[in-house]
């Protein structure tokens, strides 16, 4: 049994995490977070030590560190600018570390956080729990038994509908959360270039509060995307049946289907970390250069290669930012 202390208890993936820890069996020692509505850890770890301040955890963890009761893993789902910091963290008390997506915000953060690894002979995983979705897997050999030389037309949407709430939180603060391609693309980027390869180009054309939407040239595939967080930018037959989420990745005109399954994904992360087989630092380079080039290019507006749902009518922010 693994001994896991958690940072970012409060969070809305968290939930995840721990049930990811009670169902591969380890225990829950500590976890951290400045808000204290936790009552979720009862559901899994009523005996787990809380704290609300970081200095407190801290102390606490360092005195598991001298008994029995040692940190074996920290796993981290604290906000997108906190992960780099939690991680070092996690290293310098010994243990090994499991964060969620995005790893960090700036390529760069990577190499210093491996030499971090060295130092204290430790290893960090990235929850890139796409890659371990049994239909993603399935296409992923699809890909890699046929033609050699097929460019594949792939069409990627996802909108997940937020409200007035988002644009408070540290989500809708660019310099915490990355944006919106950031917040909810990373793993998406992942998955696309896991399967069909490096990008070769990198277009944006709209990058907006609320979504943003783009063109790659991946080393086996074309690729149009579009993110948003506006339920304004739903099919109508979503809106129709009050849905608040849709999800579509399309290969040469055909759905492929994985939208079910996502609740025990982070479980099946965990199983393949503790059998030595996680996504380290290296893996998660590709996506985070990814975002990073995204954040920091000049969208060109609807020209060229462009996902059919940019042409969406662009809402203005609920605060006028």
């Amino acid at each position: 049994m693994k001994k896991f202390a958690l940072i970012g208890a409060a969070g809305y993936i968290s939930p995840r995490h721990m049930k990811a820890i009670k169902d591969t069996k380890n225990d829950l020692l500590a976890a951290y977070d400045k808000f204290d509505s936790v009552g979720i850890i009862d559901s899994y770890f009523p005996n787990a030590d809380f704290f609300t301040e970081f200095e407190r955890f801290d102390r606490h963890v360092e005195k598991l560190k001298r008994t029995t009761q040692k940190i074996d893993y920290v796993s981290i789902c604290s906000p997108n600018y906190l992960h780099d910091s939690h991680i070092r963290f996690g290293l310098r008390i010994g243990a090994d570390v499991i964060c969620e997506k995005p790893l960090v915000l700036n390529p760069w953060n990577i190499d210093a956080l491996k030499e971090v690894e060295k130092e204290h002979g430790k290893k960090v995983y990235n929850i890139l729990q796409l890659r371990l979705h049994p239909s993603i897997i399935a296409l992923k050999k699809k890909i890699q038994e046929g033609p050699v030389d097929k460019i594949y037309e792939v069409d990627l949407t996802y909108i997940t509908s937020r409200g007035h709430w988002y644009y408070t939180s540290w989500k809708g603060d660019v310099s915490k959360s990355g944006g919106i391609a950031t917040n909810i693309g990373v793993h998406f980027y992942d998955m696309l270039t896991w399967i069909f390869g490096a990008v070769k180009e990198n277009v944006i054309h709209i990058h907006m509060h609320d979504r943003a939407s783009g063109y790659f040239e991946l080393e086996r595939a074309r690729v149009r995307w579009f993110l948003s967080i506006s339920s304004d930018t739903l099919p109508d037959s979503v809106k129709d049946k009050g849905g608040k989420t849709y999800r579509s990745l399309t290969m040469e005109g055909k759905e492929i289907e994985f939208s079910d399954g996502f609740t025990e994904l982070h479980t099946h992360s965990y199983q393949h970390i503790l059998e030595g087989k996680g996504f380290g630092l290296e893996e998660a380079r590709n996506s985070i250069e990814i975002v990073h080039e995204i954040r920091h290019k000049d969208p060109i507006g609807l020209k060229g290669e462009y996902h059919p749902f940019a042409r969406k009518t662009l809402s203005p922010h609920p605060f006028g930012k």
